[in-house]
């Protein structure tokens, strides 16, 4: 696991220049976990909500919800949390007519995914929910209100 002092590290290294210049309002989440993974910035307040809550956290802070992009950055992700339960929203389209469950929010192929057995779940038939679980595997659920952990990326 990830102590507190490791994630803290990357981000007093973090070029302040690049939060104003996306005028992202950080300072508002209370308290602030953020964590360097190669280029990508991941942040969370480390608060829950469903899946729309956790989209909408992100964009109005200049940011977008979080989407490993290797297994580093989506190992990452489990380890932000010391609960059982860690499970976090991550960006992965929500309509299976718009693809299975193979394209990002902004319908761009995936290029690294973690499946867990079974998953993604073709029979949800409309629309469903990524999480990352965990055990750091990928699960659609039907449950999109769901209270899952929110963490964004830059």
């Amino acid at each position: 696991t990830v102590n507190e002092e490791q994630m803290e590290m990357p981000f007093i290294k973090y070029n302040f220049q690049v939060l104003e210049s996306k005028s992202v309002h950080l300072f508002a989440l209370t308290p602030i976990c953020f964590m360097l993974v190669g280029q990508k910035h991941f942040v969370s307040s480390k608060e829950r909500g469903s899946f729309s809550n956790a989209v909408d956290f992100c964009s109005q802070r200049g940011l977008e919800l979080a989407l490993p992009q290797n297994e580093e950055e989506n190992s990452m992700l489990t380890q932000l949390y010391g609960e059982a339960d860690k499970r976090a929203w991550i960006g992965v389209n929500i309509k299976k007519a718009e693809g299975d469950f193979e394209f990002d929010m902004k319908k761009r192929p995936l290029t690294f995914s973690n499946w867990g057995q079974g998953q993604p779940d073709r029979s949800i038939q409309e629309q469903g929910c990524t999480v990352v679980t965990e055990n750091a595997v990928w699960k659609v659920t039907r449950e999109c209100s769901l209270n899952a952990y929110i963490i964004c990326q830059s």
